[in-house]
């Protein structure tokens, strides 16, 4: 066998690995898993249940696969590192949660019944390009819980906007901006450190940006 040959059937592997997940993908996202057969999925598939075997020892490994897939699809969204205003980053990262419910609602659903080391890899990937937008080496523990809990906030919250998407998404995305000014104003208000990290963050944000609303909305109130 030619090199040519044995790298033309690697691929070939390769892509009806990839075909097999988007498969089940689709199938897992609609039911839920225990009502999907590997007959199901060779026949979305166009070949043989026997066949399946070759790429995947199992349903359970095939599903294993489908969750990793979903959960990589949403955290490779968050690798972006633009040097843009903090509020613009906050924005990137609810667009993030909210394009992957809406646009993409088919991996979302595989991940949202995915376990919770998979959900938290997401949020930690989120966490690590806003810890890296403000520039903080190490956090201190008011700011990681702003953090953290502001992330599992947006998490949350795109759930549930998937299912009931009654909010009109620029009135969520700015309720989202709120409650993160809120939640670190509240620690400001009680900690040197995250009142440092809060005024650089406002004063790297240009007056029209999301902040001055949010800022300007809160003091209204």
């Amino acid at each position: 066998m030619t090199t040519a040959t044995r790298n033309r059937r690697r691929m070939d592997v390769a892509r009806r690995r990839e075909q097999l997940i988007a498969v089940a993908l689709d199938l897992f996202s609609r039911r839920p898993p225990e009502r999907v057969s590997l007959d199901d999925i060779a026949a979305a598939a166009g070949i043989s249940r026997p066949l399946v075997y070759h790429y995947f020892a199992g349903k359970q490994s095939l599903y294993e696969a489908v969750l990793h897939r979903a959960a990589d699809d949403l955290a490779t969204h968050f690798a972006e590192r633009r040097e843009v205003p903090p509020g613009t980053v906050l924005l990137d990262v609810i667009a993030r949660f909210l394009d992957f419910a809406s646009e993409d609602a088919t991996g979302y659903a595989v991940l949202l019944r995915g376990t919770p080391d998979l959900t938290g890899r997401v949020r930690e990937a989120a966490y690590a390009r806003l810890l890296g937008r403000l520039a903080v080496g190490t956090p201190g523990p008011r700011l990681e819980v702003a953090l953290r809990s502001w992330i599992s906030l947006t998490d949350t919250t795109a759930r549930l906007w998937r299912e009931e998407p009654g909010i009109p998404r620029a009135e969520l995305e700015s309720q989202l901006v709120h409650a993160f000014v809120a939640m670190t104003a509240a620690s400001a208000a009680h900690d040197a450190g995250m009142a440092a990290v809060l005024r650089r963050v406002l004063e790297d944000e240009p007056k029209d940006g999301p902040f001055g609303d949010a800022v300007t909305a809160l003091a209204t109130l």
